[in-house]
């Protein structure tokens, strides 16, 4: 993978897509996406803003983390700058377009499934999570989101 070929599939899953080689910002479905790559050190990730962090209560941050083993897959929640960002980060030049791709989905399902079910994918990975506890994870919780 390198940026042209990552410049073609942006602009093939994107709604709409701004930006420069090395630096883009898309959307899917009004849901922001930034991706960003360093070739030279063959580095990328691929990140979406979901909510002022500091917002976030102390339960929310938790259910967070318990996704980010379970239901988040190949994409991690993470808080960079006062943002909750939805995260995928990988060596550029291994990735394929399908994995690039479903990198891609991954961000955008995670983003909106924060606050839910968490979850980038359908699949999960079982886990110790009660019942009562998932019922008060699928509750709407009060923060700020973008």
């Amino acid at each position: 993978m390198d940026n042209q070929k990552l410049d073609t599939i942006y602009k093939t899953v994107s709604d709409s897509i701004q930006g420069n080689i090395g630096g883009w910002q898309f959307y899917i479905k009004q849901t922001p996406l930034i991706s960003i790559t360093d070739e030279n050190h063959n580095r990328m990730r691929i990140i979406s803003p979901i909510a002022d962090s500091n917002t976030l209560n102390e339960e929310l941050i938790k259910a967070c983390l318990v996704a980010n083993f379970h239901t988040a897959l190949d994409v991690k929640y993470a808080v960079s700058d006062g943002v909750l960002w939805s995260v995928f980060i990988h060596p550029l030049r291994e990735l394929s377009e399908d994995q690039v791709k479903d990198a891609v989905s991954q961000v955008y399902y995670a983003n909106i499934n924060f606050g839910t079910t968490f979850a980038s994918t359908s699949l999960t990975f079982p886990g110790n999570i009660s019942d009562k506890k998932e019922k008060e994870i699928e509750e709407k919780p009060k923060f700020k989101k973008f």
